[in-house]
């Protein structure tokens, strides 16, 4: 049973550069049999499919692993790197393949649980870095192709922050012009953003 209503579908159904400041403030939950973590979104980064080398999908790569980006917006686009699950909201049209990497949460509930999950840890390492926010959330390579409008992983509703600060993405040294695109989204003087 879900604790929140999920954010209905519509709200994904904007343009990708406007759906990923919209998530700001947003509530990402996870529901697990050892229990709830959520967390409030405070830092996204938007990933334009065709038009951006720093984008799995440039040129509408369609591989097994971006197949999930050409379908409707909100499903979960889940991958990994360096051993560390990433998590991302397919934005855009079916068949144009863009997405929104989550990348830094502020927890909210299940705090110890997370604390569990990243031993050690300060608390604002909880969840300061996309592969981080997965680890302590208990978010799984397995989720991909699920939606966030369906538990036990949706977002719904949280606050609307004041000042939103925008910026060049972070590690795609490789990504040409791509790497100087403003299309990193934070909340302004959040101390869980990643950098």
């Amino acid at each position: 049973m879900t604790s929140y209503p999920p954010l209905p579908q519509s709200f994904y159904e904007q343009p990708t550069l406007e759906l990923a400041p919209s998530l700001l403030g947003c509530l990402l939950v996870h529901e697990t049999p050892e229990g709830i973590t959520s967390g409030y979104i405070v830092e996204t980064e938007a990933y334009r499919g065709s038009l951006d080398r720093a984008a799995h999908s440039f040129n509408n790569r369609r591989t097994k692993r971006t197949e999930i980006m050409f379908h409707a917006p909100g499903h979960i686009y889940t991958y990994t790197m360096h051993r560390q699950v990433l998590l991302n909201v397919v934005s855009a049209d079916s068949e144009i393949p863009e997405a929104v990497l989550i990348r830094a949460l502020e927890p909210k509930e299940g705090i110890e649980l997370m604390e569990t999950r990243r031993p050690g840890r300060k608390p604002r390492e909880l969840t300061n870095g996309p592969g981080k926010l997965c680890q302590a959330m208990g978010i799984m390579q397995s989720q991909y192709g699920g939606h966030f409008t369906n538990p036990p992983l949706y977002i719904t509703q949280g606050y609307k922050p004041e000042q939103v600060e925008i910026g060049p993405r972070i590690g795609i040294p490789n990504a040409q012009e791509a790497r100087d695109f403003p299309w990193r989204f934070w909340v302004h003087g959040n101390r869980y953003v990643s950098k």
